[in-house]
């Protein structure tokens, strides 16, 4: 299993997810992890997110290049 650390949140934020919690009947981590989910669901990653990072994660540009292909009218 893979972590993290949120640092730095607005004023409020844990206390909001601690009672969101709370009325769902979860821990805040479990809680934290659907909301993650579900936005990561709405917004899924595509192949070339993935090809943009490298190693440590980090945005790198990425452009893929032309394949020089165009079309063209069939001749008869």
């Amino acid at each position: 299993m893979e972590q993290i650390l949120i640092r730095n949140l607005p004023a409020g934020t844990k206390a909001a997810l601690r009672a969101r919690a709370a009325h769902r009947r979860r821990s805040v981590e479990a809680e934290v992890r659907e909301i993650l989910a579900e936005a990561l669901a709405r917004e899924p990653v595509t192949i070339v997110d993935l090809v943009s990072m490298d190693e440590e994660g980090a945005d790198i540009e990425f452009e893929p290049r032309r394949l020089g292909l165009a079309s063209r009218t069939p001749e008869l």
